[in-house]
């Protein structure tokens, strides 16, 4: 099943055209790695999945539904998960309080729980009163992917998850993406260390000035000459 599907998206910032012509497709189930440099597009094509960006021309279909042109919480509400690549957590909120606040209206299969997030983040629950603007990097990302999971999405979109973490905490984040894939959340995520997609992805595009220069499965790939040319390995 297609739970995601982009066509031919153009999306602009003022006069700057950005995106030129995307496509991209996320099968139910699937964890999809969108490669690329800084600047590349990465976080304009998931900016413009979530609503952040409206494409001036093309589709944006969820579960075989039009969302171009919807507000972020519509597409939310839908079943669609964002983590943006700043975490955007309430610093001056305990761990709890920011797991809290997000309440989903949505009916799903999976109904996230602050106790199931825990269950998944044991790490969170040891923190569970402690202010997020003191928490470390890794673990306020840690709180960011979670607090999207009370919003009980199908698809979750992760932009640049594991920049500015050490590789201890690379690991642990990536454990926790295959574990959401086997909870049955399919995932999207932005990123530019090829050996990170390696590890996770079942499917890769890679983005180059707004254009996707290669798709294809991981053990494609790793023989494309486009990992030398355009990726950071």
């Amino acid at each position: 099943m297609t739970l995601l599907e982009i066509k031919e998206i153009h999306s602009f910032y003022g006069l700057a055209h950005i995106l030129f012509g995307i496509n991209l497709r996320v099968e139910k189930g699937e964890i999809v790695c969108l490669l690329g440099r800084n600047g590349a597009g990465k976080s304009t094509t998931l900016k413009s999945v979530i609503g952040l960006v409206v494409p001036r021309s093309g589709s944006i279909q969820f579960k075989g539904r039009e969302i171009r042109g919807k507000l972020p919480h519509q597409i939310a509400r839908m079943g669609i998960g964002y983590v943006p690549e700043d975490r955007r957590i309430y610093a001056d909120l305990t761990v709890r309080e920011n797991l809290e606040v997000p309440k989903s209206r949505r009916n799903a299969a999976v109904q996230w729980t602050v106790e199931k997030v825990y269950s998944l983040f044991p790490i969170l629950q040891k923190l569970d009163k402690r202010r997020a603007g003191y928490l470390s990097g890794g673990e306020q990302q840690l709180l960011a992917i979670a607090r999207a999971l009370i919003g009980n999405p199908e698809l979750l979109l992760l932009d640049e998850p594991t920049e500015g973490l050490a590789p201890i905490l690379v690991r642990t984040l990536e454990e926790l993406i295959i574990a959401l894939k086997h909870e049955g959340i399919s995932i999207l995520v932005a990123e530019q260390n090829v050996n990170s997609a390696f590890r996770i992805a079942d499917k890769a595009y890679v983005i180059s000035k707004g254009k996707i220069v290669f798709n294809g499965s991981i053990d494609e790939l790793k023989q494309s000459e486009v990992i030398e040319g355009y990726l950071v390995v």
